[in-house]
């Protein structure tokens, strides 16, 4: 992908997740896979509502700086999960509300509770609570590379996708399926079998 297009995409993502209250203030790290040795992500410290496409910082997989800007503190996460599948394309770690809530409380996702949780989030591991920007935090995510989204205990979610819009829409669906969980108390999930066969599709 043209670097320039990239940045344009990615800002208007980071934009789009400010809007739709996924995350607030500088809460949180986008990034989007250029080609098999670079990607750009989300600078630290800035409010993912106002970034410009100028600010994104470009990086190797080797975790090096390629232009000005300081990167995100998280950037080795993104780096291992990148490097465990070469086709996604995008990652993006967020602190939604109520999926933050269900991390606070260690509470894991029931993504069976509608057949939209199985198709686009599967399975959602718990990640236990490690520093941010930690090497152990990066050792966690990377053992739980083949998920498509995580929680992590008391930090926020990550998504991540072939795309980036796959990777927003999986986290767009994370949040409204830990809403739905907070509202629905007890409710059963869907059955096994369907679950089984929905995860065909």
């Amino acid at each position: 992908m043209n670097e320039q297009t990239a940045r344009n995409k990615l800002t208007d993502i980071c934009k789009l997740i400010y809007d739709r209250n996924l995350t607030v203030s500088a809460g949180g790290n986008m990034s989007l896979r250029l080609n098999d040795k670079e990607f750009i992500i989300t600078p630290s410290g800035r409010n993912k509502g106002l970034l410009r496409p100028d600010e994104m910082v470009l990086m190797n997989m080797k975790g090096k700086t390629l232009s000005d800007g300081r990167p995100s503190i998280e950037k080795g996460f993104h780096i291992a999960l990148f490097k465990a599948d070469p086709e996604t394309a995008s990652v993006i770690h967020c602190h939604p509300l109520n999926c933050t809530i269900l991390a606070v409380r260690g509470e894991k996702i029931r993504s069976s509770l509608t057949p939209e949780g199985v198709i686009l989030l599967g399975d959602v591991p718990m990640i236990g609570y490690f520093t941010p920007g930690s090497k152990k935090l990066v050792e966690e995510v990377a053992k739980n590379s083949s998920s498509r989204a995580m929680l992590m205990e008391r930090h926020g979610a990550i998504t991540q996708g072939r795309t980036l819009e796959e990777a927003f829409n999986r986290m767009e669906e994370l949040e409204f399926q830990a809403k739905l969980q907070i509202l629905a108390g007890n409710a059963d999930e869907l059955p096994a079998s369907e679950v089984r066969k929905l995860l065909k599709m």
